[in-house]
């Protein structure tokens, strides 16, 4: 019985270092290990063993599967190497490597971030709020009247349920004042939604940064300095500002800010960059309202607001023509950024 297990393992160790590639070693594999293998069906003879030898033959047959396994084991090994270095063969190691192609951050990520960074480093904080607006937080509590253009559907995106993707960010700085107590100081980047026709200069789905500072006693002064210091840190210390009057529901006074775009080859030229002014009392009274108190009482705080859009920025930035570059995802344009 001895002898005939040494022979079986002998045949079967020859028959493993005689393979030359996968398949011949998986062939040897299954006549060695399958179910009907030749060291496989050894186990079948334990039955015949005398039981003063099932211990020693138990033994022999333990030690001849691990060595067979073990073969297998290492002749994969070594094949596997033999096929590595003939893939390798006729390459150069010592070529140098091609250079990895490197991503970057799309200019409208450039530019939010360099932009919050500045609000953050005057004091602002970051605020959130959903896209999918109520008519209160987008336009009640901003003072907007129910016949206001901004209202219409054909403006403004509206769902069946009543609710609407909201216009501008302005909706975060309504429900910020409604969760948080005076004063506070906060800033709301997003996305907005309009029913705009897309062209050169407009796009329906767009991005915004407003801003929102309430505390005792805050000026038109302060909202002057705020933004003029953010324009310049932004856009240059020598950059331009003016303010003009205007009309917003939800601030007065109002202003539109422009900033003299000086671009190599064309004449200077003003163009509008935001939109801010002082807080109207009727928001802070429908803030009150909305709260059941009276922390944002018109007679206890003052504030102001502004919001601009990051694509206007960004072309200004870069001097960007057609605003539909930031959204075609060109390769050509996108990797001048990274």
């Amino acid at each position: 019985m001895i002898d005939k297990i040494a022979q079986i393992k002998d045949e079967a160790l020859q028959s493993i270092a005689a393979a030359t590639d996968e398949n011949s070693l998986n062939e040897a594999r299954v006549a060695v290990m399958g179910k009907k293998g030749t060291v496989t069906l050894l186990g079948t003879i334990m039955k015949d063993v005398p039981s003063s030898e099932k211990a020693a033959i138990g033994q022999l047959l333990n030690a001849t599967r691990s060595a067979v396994q073990n073969a297998l084991d290492e002749k994969q090994i070594a094949l596997q190497s033999q096929a590595d270095l003939a893939a390798l063969a006729g390459i150069d190691p010592t070529l140098p490597p091609r250079a990895l192609a490197t991503g970057g951050l799309h200019p409208l990520t450039l530019l939010r971030e360099r932009a919050v960074g500045i609000l953050r480093r005057m004091g602002f904080s970051l605020a959130e709020g959903p896209e999918i607006e109520d008519e209160f937080h987008c336009f009640d509590a901003l003072n907007t009247p129910s016949d206001h253009p901004a209202r219409n559907p054909k403006d403004t995106f509206y769902f069946d349920s009543g609710k609407l993707l909201r216009t501008h960010t302005s909706s975060v700085q309504v429900r910020t004042m409604e969760k948080q107590m005076p004063p506070l100081r906060i800033i709301a980047p997003g996305t907005a939604y309009r029913r705009d026709e897309i062209d050169s200069t407009h796009l329906s789905a767009f991005h915004q940064l407003e801003g929102l500072y309430v505390d005792k006693d805050v000026s038109l002064p302060d909202l002057k300095g705020t933004l003029e210091m953010f324009l310049r840190e932004l856009f240059g210390a020598q950059t331009a500002v003016r303010f003009r009057p205007h009309f917003f529901p939800f601030t007065e006074p109002s202003f539109e800010i422009d900033v003299l775009l000086e671009i190599k080859g064309q004449a200077p030229r003003w163009i509008e960059v935001a939109g801010c002014g002082m807080v109207d009392p009727a928001v802070f009274e429908a803030v009150c309202q909305s709260r059941g108190d009276r922390f944002f009482d018109s007679s206890r705080v003052t504030g102001f607001a502004f919001g601009m859009g990051l694509e206007r920025l960004a072309m200004i930035q870069w001097g960007i023509r057609d605003i539909r570059l930031l959204i075609e995802n060109d390769i050509r344009f996108l990797k001048q950024f990274a």
